[in-house]
């Protein structure tokens, strides 16, 4: 998977908390996301504050996708109230490899 086809897939799952994303669907939108950031930033910090928010959606719903790649719940994802902590145990499931076949939240991503 591409950056283009990776920053598709999260926008048409704007909102979707349910089924599973690869890691490079994660890592490649993760990536847009903060190219996205620090353009927007360079411009105006106003326009960085509507990107932001503007993000806030797909980017959750990734992660929790993610997270169920990895057989693990979304509600992990809470885990980044945690500080230092709770980032770094979220690190881990975003780098490591998907369960292959099916798991609890669906079949594995094509």
């Amino acid at each position: 998977m591409n950056m283009i086809e990776a920053v598709k897939i999260c926008f048409n799952k704007y909102a979707n908390f349910n089924g599973r994303a690869s890691r490079s669907e994660y890592w490649w939108f993760f990536l847009f996301v903060i190219v996205l950031d620090i353009i927007a930033n360079a411009i105006n910090i106003n326009l960085y504050f509507i990107i932001v928010v503007g993000l806030f959606l797909p980017s959750l719903a990734v992660l929790i996708r993610r997270l169920h790649d990895t057989n693990t719940s979304g509600w992990f994802a809470l885990l980044l109230l945690i500080p230092l902590i709770g980032p770094l145990v979220l690190l881990y499931f975003m780098v490591i490899k998907g369960t292959e076949g099916p798991n609890n939240y669906g079949l594995p991503v094509a």
